[in-house]
């Protein structure tokens, strides 16, 4: 069995981004997440935690909206909002009893598979930036990371109220204001419309509504694409749990992720087709071929790819909610990966592995999502899906350079 080969971290560092360097992350000893009940979201912010050392003092609070009926059309509303309103056409019907669902309270934890915690709150700002003061002399400055558009009030409200004694990083553009925060971390892309060939797109009568509006300050770090888990000490753990599954499967191994159609980046059957012809052609230059499904992809787009490969032998095929997540097993055992355009999250955490990866649909990607294909091509991170390659004579070329 050839062995698995997981990316080591350069000489002397120390796993610490290099803001953190010195004092900052000397006196910062705990952190506390703010999340929206998205995977995508709040892997990011955990992921950020875990590379300066503080998910063993870790707390995950949660910012939640009304779900289900009326509720589904309201999400444009901010949250505080969103809850006033629905509380007010609760007490309307007469089911005041409801309104307990929304107060501090747990709500639904994210599987220990995914992060290893439990016991998440409702996010209050006051009652964390009281904690903060009332905790500062004895554990010092208290992180705040936060992440999506929900939490952007609580996270600048925390900063607010208790400017001295926490540390505020907010995650994704927060389009105005960026001074209620002490960092913004953000992808390179989010600035996409400040380009030339963005503005020539948008009407000049639009252009003042479209954000953001200007460069980024001292405050912001820009990324390449979106933070994540996936750093080497998770491949090595995810390694060893999925061993005994993953280990013995014919190399090399092909993890193709589909993920779903999105306003800036839409496909539907078409594109299942394709890849489906595609994934025939490279069959050959395969020992194992896993495809697997997210939340988010269509039926129409999934029975596709099950009609064309339940049949054959090298090829595995794992639909969410079915079993385990083999996710961080894939990332860590695959050789090479096929990836859906639409996804900047699955996209990030393949190229981090440093191995093959390609992608299919990139041409579809318009706005901000095209730029951010383009900058993943033009690294060298990323190149199209045609149907013409040869993963074995891939993987050897990367081995050899």
């Amino acid at each position: 069995m050839r062995p698995i080969k997981l990316p080591q971290p350069p000489s002397g560092f120390s796993g610490l981004p290099d803001f953190f360097q010195g004092g900052v992350s000397s006196a910062i000893r705990r952190a506390v997440v703010i999340g929206n009940g998205f995977a995508g979201s709040e892997n990011q912010s955990i992921g950020l935690v875990r590379a300066i050392g503080l998910f063993g003092r870790l707390a995950l609070y949660r910012v939640t909206r009304p779900r289900g009926g009326i509720n589904e059309w309201l999400h444009w509303l901010p949250v505080s909002l969103h809850k006033k309103l629905y509380f007010f056409m609760q007490r309307i019907r007469g089911e005041l009893g409801l309104q307990a669902t929304f107060k501090k309270q747990k709500v639904m934890a994210l599987s220990s598979e995914t992060c290893g915690l439990s016991n998440i709150l409702e996010a209050d700002a006051k009652h964390i930036s009281k904690m903060a003061r009332e905790t500062f002399e004895k554990e010092g400055p208290l992180l705040v990371v936060a992440s999506g558009r929900d939490t952007i009030s609580v996270a600048s409200s925390i900063k607010r109220l208790a400017p001295e004694n926490v540390f505020v990083v907010q995650i994704q553009h927060p389009r105005s204001h960026l001074n209620r925060f002490d960092m913004v971390i953000t992808p390179r892309h989010d600035y996409y419309p400040l380009t030339p060939h963005a503005q020539e797109q948008i009407p000049w009568f639009l252009r003042q509504w479209i954000t953001p509006r200007e460069p980024p300050g001292k405050n912001v770090v820009l990324t390449v694409g979106a933070l994540h888990q996936a750093d080497s000490a998770a491949l090595r753990s995810a390694a060893s749990a999925w061993h005994d599954e993953l280990a013995p499967v014919p190399k090399p191994l092909l993890v193709v992720n589909v993920g779903g159609p999105t306003k800036n980046c839409p496909y539907g059957a078409d594109l299942a087709n394709h890849l489906a012809a595609r994934l025939q052609n490279v069959l050959w230059s395969c020992g194992t071929v896993r495809i697997s499904f997210s939340r988010r992809t269509p039926e129409k787009v999934s029975n596709i790819l099950v009609r064309e490969f339940t049949s054959n032998p090298k090829v595995f095929i794992w639909d969410d909610g079915k079993g385990s997540n083999p996710h961080m097993g894939h990332l860590a055992w695959a050789d090479a990966f096929v990836i859906t355009a639409d996804s900047v999250s699955m996209l990030s955490e393949a190229c981090s592995t440093g191995k093959p990866v390609y992608v299919v649909g990139a041409e579809r990607c318009t706005w901000k999502f095209s730029d951010f294909q383009k900058s993943l091509q033009d690294r060298g991170a990323v190149r199209p899906f045609t149907g013409k390659e040869d993963i074995i004579g891939a993987i050897l070329h990367l081995m050899t350079t």
